[in-house]
């Protein structure tokens, strides 16, 4: 490893710049991340945001940081009502039945990082406690029942975009209400509406604005001010920004060290939307793909760059089940489970239990080349968590295993002995690195041809003792005899059938092996 990595670095929305992280290794790290409004299945979208705060953890945690993760749950909005009642449903059963669904996402992608989840319900004595502060201050005002932040009373407001609030226009991506001061003013708490979930108050029974919600939930948890703010980039106004202007007024403190937003799925030339029926939930892309390569996908780009999908339309009967982008990246993804599989062939033993280090610490490699790819990871990691690039490592370390493999002849029972140390080592660096990413979670479950699995096991034995005597019998006679080309043809034959039924045949220095898939 060489002797000096750069400092963490990370580009904080708010001053538009990369910034030295601001706390040491040892120390604590307090991080809130906007989490969903649970009133549908979780798609995919739901999740770039969860993947990435979860590799932003694991990752501090690596360099030796304390850190305190926490991620709302918006358990009453207007999205939920609305869906209840199309639902024939509670709010309440709504709520519970859809958060359920998140978090058996989380589950399935590795994210395992989220310390508390708290939900919005659990805090209206809080939020109506600072809204009443807010009113006492002068930045917010009751308005019949509503309570609205006077952004005019907040010199700072429009800093987290840099825009002028003087600028904005009724109308522009905010609520629309006779009742404001000023047209960008935000609601705080709303009146009830008949049949709407309410709770009593100081301006009459109603319910808190969304933007309260995360700032009561974010500071109690974590503090008045929090080193790390995450969000979706959609996020970063009206929500980031109002959450930023009321929190910031009622504490006198900033509330964000630093401001992180993730970009967001791109969908090819279109878009994701329900009324067009390609939004793809995260339970049906688990049918096409696992777990880790759904991870891996959102890894694949920086995390501050749109995610790309590529063409999708499932209202075409010939289109994937997946987009085209997420395929791509299963077939490279197929690079890692290959190389899971040559090690266990080599040693015996499961890459997938394999016990790797945790922190990141000094360290010398038998081959130097490993120790590049090592410190070239960590530069990437604390430039911005350039996880697009930390993916590109991890290929460039698979290759060199590979090729050291190869040159030893580590599948052949008469193996160079001598390279194994080295071998060892690097993979034992990759299981590092990748568990970072939170790859390599999930061991395949060995797939079977159904029936009875000894019978099977024993004809697919047959079939590969007949075609390796077909190929030896026929590399005995003497080239140009009629009899090598039709020997050969027919273990093409068994090949390819066996293809068609989804078996993988492989010829190594140790044998033949087959796997379903």
């Amino acid at each position: 490893m060489s002797a000096a990595l750069p400092p963490l670095q990370v580009y904080s929305t708010l001053t538009r710049k990369k910034e030295i992280f601001p706390k040491i290794p040892g120390e604590a790290v307090t991080m809130y991340v906007c989490g969903p409004t649970v009133y549908k299945p979780s798609h995919i979208g739901h999740m770039v945001g969860p993947i990435i705060f979860d590799t932003v953890k694991r990752y501090l945690n690596y360099l030796g940081y304390d850190v305190k993760w926490v991620v709302n749950i918006t358990d009453v909005d207007d999205k939920l009502i609305a869906r209840a009642a199309e639902s024939k449903t509670t709010v309440a059963e709504l709520a519970q039945k859809m958060t359920a669904d998140y978090f058996d996402c989380l589950k399935k992608l590795n994210v395992t990082g989220i310390d508390h989840f708290p939900k919005a319900t659990e805090y209206i004595p809080a939020m109506i406690d600072t809204i009443s502060k807010l009113i006492e201050k002068g930045v917010a005002y009751d308005a019949g029942g509503d309570v609205y932040f006077n952004v005019s009373q907040f010199k700072d407001y429009g800093k987290l975009c840099g825009f002028d609030p003087d600028a904005l226009e009724a109308g522009s991506r905010i609520e629309v209400s006779g009742k404001k001061k000023n047209p960008g003013d935000f609601a705080l708490w709303k009146a009830a509406k008949p049949g709407e979930p309410a709770w009593k108050s100081p301006w009459g029974e109603g319910r808190p604005g969304w933007h309260i919600e995360c700032t009561c939930m974010a500071m109690d948890q974590l503090g008045e001010t929090i080193d790390i703010h995450g969000g979706g980039l959609d996020l970063r106004f009206p929500h980031h920004e109002n959450e930023l202007a009321q929190s910031e007024a009622y504490s006198g403190k900033p509330f964000a060290k630093i401001w992180m937003h993730n970009g967001l799925l791109k969908l090819g030339s279109g878009k994701m939307a329900g009324s067009i029926g390609n939004v793809l939930n995260v339970a049906d892309a688990l049918k096409h793909v696992g777990g880790e390569v759904l991870r891996f996908f959102m890894l694949n780009t920086h995390y501050r760059s749109p995610i790309d999908l590529g063409e999708w339309d499932p209202r075409d009967k010939d289109a994937s089940p997946i987009p085209s982008g997420l395929e791509a990246v299963k077939k490279s993804y197929e690079n890692f489970s290959r190389f899971a599989e040559r090690y266990q062939r080599i040693t015996g033993k499961s890459f997938y239990a394999l016990e790797a280090p945790t922190k990141a610490r000094e360290k010398t490699f038998l081959n130097a080349q490993f120790g590049e790819l090592y410190s070239r990871f960590r530069e990437l990691m604390n430039d911005d968590f350039n996880t697009g690039g930390a993916c590109g490592v991890l290929f460039e370390l698979i290759t060199a295993l590979n090729k050291l493999a190869d040159s030893a002849k580590l599948e052949d029972p008469k193996a160079d002995e001598t390279q194994k140390p080295a071998f060892l080592e690097g993979a034992l660096l990759l299981k590092e690195l990748s568990q970072i990413l939170g790859l390599f979670f999930e061991e395949p479950k060995a797939a079977t041809l159904g029936g009875d699995d000894k019978l099977v096991a024993g004809l697919m034995q047959l079939l590969i003792e007949l075609r390796g005597n077909l190929r030896t019998e026929a590399k005995k006679l003497e080239k140009g005899n009629p009899a090598v080309k039709v020997m050969f043809d027919q273990t093409d034959l068994i090949r390819k059938k066996l293809a068609e039924l989804g078996v993988v045949m492989e010829d190594r220095a140790g044998g033949t092996t087959w796997k379903v898939g």
